[in-house]
């Protein structure tokens, strides 16, 4: 996968068990011990998610049906119609007449007809077979479940064990859950970067201040399209890639990308112009899901995406980068930076950075066809720098003398691109003078 095009890989601890996730970063670390450009981690979060019961066998709900479903075990006994458990205990008392349950991925709905004493009566809308501990969606009402669940905190713990780059905090409602997981991140969220996932309506509602607080939004389509209307979806993503993006955050979208690649050979062709579409919004990754997880065909998934992109770079995008707000003066430097390479038809944008902040601010400015190479001398940041749309990190040591650091990342350049007497680039830092004074060098290639 990782020579089809794969930048990063994605652990979901809703579904792996820590010595799983442990197997995949060992192997992770052993390949990156190979690569010019590190593979970072994002580890996935479970979040509060709600569940159905277990099942002794799974049980066939049909259209028109009713069906009673409940937080409360003991009153299916006391019930001669199909009874369905769920696991929240705020259940039987939150939802109203006429709210929805969307069971297993929305593939089974339900509506409230009324609430008994056993729990609420349902009608089913669309039928279907309910195995055990399926997913429980609840479209428009409010969960009363903790941001961040113990499970949650024992997969935050392995990743400041594991040296992860990226956690991707599910179910974010508010920017409040964002400061929670820093909070329990403690000093490890200088280099464990917090991508929020968008995945319902408060989610959606507090866009702007969760991008704030966040370091990057993750478009989570499975269940945003369960937990809103699906026609809005397409919209839905369009703002939400324009909050993030005109906020200076990382953008990424996940679920059905190439869904049909699961088992079929090639894409769909509404696939490919989806992903095509995700590249002119101006995303900065885009993350399958199924496709190599439990798909027949994992590189050759990987190796089609790529190659969607590539083709999908070549074509003018929506350029929301003009609405970013610039909020510093690094900002504003950077975008200067840009505006320059663009204008001297530079091929590429040198940062020279410790933290990776001023490569984030570089890409903020989402320059036309010209790559940022990224030098830092902390192997943190080149990893999780691999996730910015345009960016190509190195690991370099740093000198007293500023010259000579620059010079060393001229010559990995000289050694590794191809590379022409006179071709120019635009070097942008602010860890080159003592006095961390913001600098515009043009350098040209001997």
């Amino acid at each position: 996968m990782q020579l089809a095009g794969m930048d990063a890989v994605r652990i979901n601890m809703s579904h792996a068990t820590h010595d799983e996730a442990a197997e995949t970063v060992h192997w992770v670390d052993k390949l990156n011990q190979e690569l010019r450009h590190h593979i970072p981690i994002l580890l996935d979060t479970n979040g509060p998610e709600i569940r159905t019961g277990p099942l002794a066998k799974p049980l066939s709900l049909q259209p028109e049906e009713s069906v009673l479903v409940s937080s409360d075990k003991q009153k299916s006994a006391n019930s001669d119609i199909p009874f369905v458990y769920v696991g929240y205990k705020k259940f039987n008392t939150t939802l109203r007449t006429g709210d929805r349950i969307r069971l297993d991925n929305g593939l089974i709905n339900l509506s409230v007809v009324k609430k008994t004493n056993e729990g609420l009566l349902c009608n089913v809308e669309d039928g279907g077979i309910l195995g055990s501990r399926k997913h429980v969606n609840l479209p428009g009402v409010y969960v009363d479940l903790p941001t961040i669940s113990a499970r949650d905190k024992e997969a935050i713990k392995f990743a400041k064990a594991h040296n992860i780059s990226f956690i991707a905090q599910s179910f974010v409602r508010a920017a409040l859950d964002i400061q929670v997981m820093r909070d329990l991140l403690g000093e490890s969220h200088q280099w464990v970067k917090v991508v929020a996932k968008i995945e319902n309506q408060d989610g959606v509602r507090e866009a702007e201040a969760i991008a704030m607080a966040a370091d990057g939004i993750m478009v989570a389509r499975g269940d945003l399209g369960i937990e809103t209307d699906i026609s809005a979806l397409p919209r839905l993503q369009r703002n939400l890639v324009r909050t993030s993006l005109g906020n200076g955050r990382r953008c990424m979208i996940a679920t059905h990308l190439l869904e049909s690649m699961i088992e079929n050979p090639i894409p769909t062709r509404a696939e490919a112009i989806d992903v095509g579409n995700a590249v002119y919004e101006g995303v900065d990754a885009l993350v399958l899901s199924s496709e190599t997880s439990i798909g027949q065909r994992p590189a050759e998934t990987v190796d089609q995406l790529r190659q969607i992109i590539v083709e999908s770079e070549q074509t003018p995008g929506l350029n929301f980068a003009q609405s970013l707000v610039s909020r510093s003066v690094k900002q504003s430097i950077a975008r200067s930076a840009v505006e320059l390479a663009e204008r001297i038809e530079a091929i590429g944008v040198i940062v020279i950075t410790r933290t990776g902040l001023m490569a984030d601010l570089v890409t903020n400015c989402a320059p036309i066809q010209v790559p940022i190479f990224a030098f830092s001398n902390l192997p943190t940041t080149t990893k999780r720098l691999m996730v910015n749309r345009g960016v190509y990190a190195r690991t370099t040591l740093f000198d007293t003398d500023p010259e000579k650091t620059i010079q060393t990342a001229l010559q990995v350049l000289a050694d590794e691109e191809n590379l022409n007497h006179r071709d120019k680039f635009v070097i942008v830092s602010d860890v080159l003078t003592e006095a961390a004074v913001e600098s515009i060098q043009i350098r040209e290639v001997n």
